[in-house]
């Protein structure tokens, strides 16, 4: 019978030939996880902002629901309430609608900010890299070279 190949063993063993520091891709899965949790904190509290705006706006949109849905004693007057809901509504949608667009550019700076701090780290990483394996190259080149 023929014998089955363990790849795993293979895999280790070939891996195992080709030592590899991994503190480098540690490092950046850190770092993103870092940068997803900070992004994630941005977009959950501009969540909880909109809920908030979008709660207080419906609150008062039924509120002069409630306003117009009495009972009047002269037919004009029906006429009159649904004008004033009808400017009441331009001016809570205006208002509203502002709201959300302090928001918006809030999550915009924030996210700008986050990125801007991430590019840096990464440079920064980066740089450290080169210069590490820079260093690895010149001490290898210097142990090979022959001497005089």
């Amino acid at each position: 019978m023929t014998k089955t190949v363990d790849y795993t063993k293979m895999m280790k063993d070939m891996m195992g030939a080709f030592p590899m520091d991994t503190s480098p891709m540690q490092d950046a899965f850190k770092s993103q996880a870092a940068l997803a949790e900070k992004m994630s904190k941005v977009a959950l509290e501009a969540a909880e902002k909109s809920t908030e705006v979008s709660t207080k706006w419906t609150k008062s949109t039924l509120a002069k629901v409630g306003e117009i849905s009495t009972v009047k004693e002269d037919p004009a007057d029906y006429s009159k309430a649904m004008t004033d809901f009808a400017s009441s509504s331009a001016e809570m949608a205006a208002e509203h609608v502002a709201a959300f667009a302090e928001i918006a550019k809030k999550v915009q700076m924030d996210t700008v900010e986050l990125m801007m701090a991430a590019g840096k780290d990464m440079q920064e990483e980066t740089a450290a890299a080169v210069k590490k394996a820079t260093d690895t190259a010149t001490k290898a080149a210097k142990t090979a070279a022959p001497t005089k």
